[in-house]
């Protein structure tokens, strides 16, 4: 099944360490040649959202790929998530059955909160906490009732909104997505999902880009024969964290796929993480009450 690692998920759901993110790409054919170029190289994880408004271009083309490399729906794990308009009890079932529809799936693997508030709402409102934990009950009931959502979790929630679902929730989340990069290194975040089996997946591996040709990074890489992407997502790899790296190069997406042949020194690893600049390049869910 490619190149991937594989993680077991606290509901014993497998999920490749390695995914493809789609932020941004909205162009039909841009997508379908990306995902074409993923699948090929080993990729198994697709990982989109409501927002990114390219659900039914993946439904669209994914069935021709797959098909293509010899490969069924079951081969692949597909992610995609509540987006802050549909944070509303009433709202939550109509959006899982709309992107079932426009994934052209029968399940989704993976299906998260893509953040802690509701929009519209102001961020320091109080009434976002009580709106979590209903958004969360209807997830849970979707799950344990339909088969619709083989795993259910959260995205850019802090240690906060995190300690205070995990203190009322029936099913645990399966999976924490938020951003992480040697420069932003969530570690009571990172403590709270290690605490309770929730695994976390890490967005922005490569700090929204502005990591690429860092040279802090530059002889550890040179010290691999790898690019500093490579060694990047391979730190995050041996802190435990699957990895979605987003692009439409195909050399990049090439590249970034073979980080599962080499290892790196506990001496590098910690040479990495002491280099922190404590930088967050994503929107900063912190200032959500």
């Amino acid at each position: 099944m490619g190149c991937n690692d594989f993680v077991n998920l606290n509901n014993g759901t497998v999920m490749p360490m390695l995914g493809l993110g789609t932020f941004k790409i909205k162009d039909e054919m841009v997508l379908e040649q990306t995902l074409d170029c993923a699948i090929k190289n080993g990729y198994r994880l697709i990982d989109t959202a409501t927002v990114y408004k390219n659900e039914q271009l993946i439904g669209r083309c994914l069935p021709t790929i797959l098909s293509k490399y010899g490969l069924e729906r079951q081969d692949v794990f597909i992610t995609t998530k509540l987006g802050p308009k549909d944070m509303d009890r009433e709202r939550v079932v109509p959006a899982v059955e709309a992107s079932l529809k426009n994934l052209n799936l029968e399940y989704i693997d993976l299906y998260l909160i893509h953040w802690p508030a509701k929009q519209g709402m102001k961020p320091e409102d109080l009434q976002h906490a009580i709106v979590r934990k209903q958004c969360w009950e209807i997830l849970e009931d979707i799950y344990l009732n339909s088969g619709q959502l083989k795993a259910i979790g959260l995205s850019n929630y802090t240690s906060k909104h995190l300690k205070e679902l995990l203190a009322s929730c029936r099913v645990k989340p399966a999976v924490m997505q938020s951003e992480l990069h040697p420069d932003y290194i969530q570690e009571d975040l990172l403590n709270v999902c290690t605490a309770n089996s929730i695994h976390f997946q890490s967005y922005s591996s490569l700090g929204a880009g502005a990591l690429i040709e860092d040279e802090r990074f530059g002889k550890i890489a040179e010290k691999y024969g790898r690019s500093i992407p490579q060694v990047l997502l391979r730190w995050a790899i041996e802190r435990g964290c699957s990895v979605i790296p987003k692009s439409v190069n195909e050399d990049h997406i090439m590249a970034n796929s073979c980080i599962f042949d080499f290892s790196l020194s506990n001496e590098d690893m910690d040479a990495i993480q002491r280099s922190t600049a404590n930088t967050k390049f994503c929107w900063d869910p912190n200032k959500v009450a």
